[in-house]
């Protein structure tokens, strides 16, 4: 089905200021048409910047659409903003894989399935807005539950938590 270029191009400006991902039911109020035809709009952009030699793709996320940048970019962006590539310590990434998989869990539980502390790793997760306080438990001290972010999704280049890997543990081991 073929959309009129302003359509598409409307949807790709929208995409394109907003800080945030945005989610299809507002994308249809702001530009006045329904869900279903924003989907399909979606499919066009999608289609023309696999198509395209471009630098940008379309990300998908559980709460909506937004355009970012594709990978192979991330070298020339780099020098542009003269940022050093940050990376996350080994301790940070254990954490990281653990609230992923196993969200939402405590500090606690975090240090137990870790066999140490977690302190330090958790606030440079925090921090970097890769893990955020989703709530309280109800037990006693109700600790601070935590969670993977939107942030998280469109580092790892997910779609949603199911887009991670199969865990190839044995269920013994654990």
């Amino acid at each position: 089905m073929l959309f009129r270029e302003a359509e598409v191009a409307a949807l790709e400006a929208l995409l394109f200021v907003a800080k945030d991902p945005l989610r299809a039911e507002k994308i249809a109020e702001i530009m006045e048409i329904s869900e279903e035809n924003i989907h399909e709009l979606v499919e066009t952009l999608q289609e023309r910047y696999a198509d395209q030699l471009s630098g940008l793709v379309l990300i998908e996320l559980d709460n909506g659409y937004k355009i970012g940048t594709k990978p192979s970019m991330a070298r020339y962006i780099e020098v542009l903003y003269k940022q050093p590539t940050q990376t996350l310590s080994n301790a940070a990434l254990e954490v990281l894989s653990i609230v992923a998989y196993k969200q939402p869990l405590t500090r606690g539980e975090i240090d137990f399935i870790r066999g140490v502390h977690s302190d330090t790793a958790l606030a440079t997760l925090v921090e970097k807005g890769l893990i955020k306080e989703i709530g309280r438990k109800d037990s006693p001290g109700r600790p601070i539950l935590y969670g993977t972010t939107d942030v998280f999704l469109l580092h790892f280049g997910l779609k949603s938590l199911s887009d991670l890997p199969e865990l190839d543990i044995d269920e013994e081991e654990v």
